[in-house]
């Protein structure tokens, strides 16, 4: 009985981290900014797999973590990527709401990983 509830505590883990991935790309391919700064590849012509590193490497950070994330510490991160990576300052007011998104994003997941 006891290997049964590993094994749906187990595939329980492993639905939310899909679904955490799914939504991260889902969130990423809807930012306005992104999308337009890997359309007119001023990341270059591998601007888009440059975008698919940022959804790497966010899931990497959000699926690791057990304990709440700053917001101004996501928003610290995507202000970054955007800046290195597009050389483009994103002043829209976007990058604070892609962040928050993002947190809602792994406060679910904390608590499908808790029930």
């Amino acid at each position: 009985m006891d290997s049964i509830d590993r094994n749906t505590h187990q595939e329980i883990k492993s639905l939310s981290m899909i679904r955490l991935q799914e939504n991260i790309i889902l969130l990423l391919s809807h930012w306005y900014a992104l999308q337009m700064a890997i359309n007119n590849q001023w990341g270059g012509c591998d601007s888009t797999h440059k975008s698919h590193e940022l959804a790497s490497n966010l899931f990497s950070w959000l699926s690791q973590s057990n304990e709440s994330i700053c917001v101004e510490d996501l928003e610290n991160v995507l202000h970054e990527f955007m800046l290195l990576t597009f050389n483009t300052e994103i002043e829209d007011g976007s990058i604070e709401q892609v962040a928050e998104q993002l947190i809602a994003i792994h406060e679910d997941c904390l608590l499908r990983h808790s029930s």
